[in-house]
């Protein structure tokens, strides 16, 4: 694979690749976690939605919307990696990604909106696992579930519970779903 450059790796644009510029922590979710990933949430993502709260290459947004999401939302802070989300979007005419610049914390305090899958995946240097985790719970449909991935998963509030969780290299990723829901 060439540098700054992401594969998608399963649904309709299978085998795709799509470009990203060089950004300050920006690290995309490697090929072997997105496919643990989206073996844990299930191939097919027909009909849901999902927020990629730190869209950065846009590799979790891209992959969900090519295995059939109906919705996603793709923050991204940075304008010129936004730029390049937009002509991905463009390029795959994949209409179902609202890809909104600006901050995400932020996002998360002033929306009302719910998803049934979140992301976040937030550079390592940020450390904002902490700050994302009490915000999310409350933009999760109910029995919805959050994605987490940093360099060491934070403590968890007793809101949250974790499905399932891996390490690959110097990446610790978990599935967490809110403690009031069936597991």
């Amino acid at each position: 694979m060439l540098r700054n450059q992401v594969r998608i790796i399963g649904g309709q644009w299978r085998r795709r690749l799509l470009s990203f510029p060089d950004g300050d922590g920006l690290r995309p979710t490697s090929d072997r976690v997105r496919e643990t990933v989206f073996n844990w949430l299930g191939q097919d993502l027909h009909g849901q939605s999902c927020l990629d709260l730190f869209a950065g290459s846009g590799a979790l947004s891209f992959e969900a919307a090519s295995r059939h999401a109906a919705r996603v939302v793709a923050l991204e802070l940075s304008h010129s990696v936004v730029r390049q989300l937009k002509q991905n979007r463009q390029l795959l005419q994949a209409q179902q990604i609202d890809i909104v610049p600006g901050d995400a914390l932020q996002w998360l305090r002033q929306s009302s909106e719910q998803f049934d899958v979140i992301f976040a995946d937030p550079p390592f240097a940020a450390n904002l696992l902490p700050a994302v985790l009490p915000l999310a719970a409350a933009r999760l449909k109910p029995e919805g579930r959050l994605y987490i991935e940093g360099e060491h998963l934070p403590e968890l509030p007793a809101e949250w519970t974790i499905q399932r969780q891996g390490k690959a290299g110097r990446v610790s990723y978990a599935l967490l779903q809110r403690s009031d829901q069936p597991a």
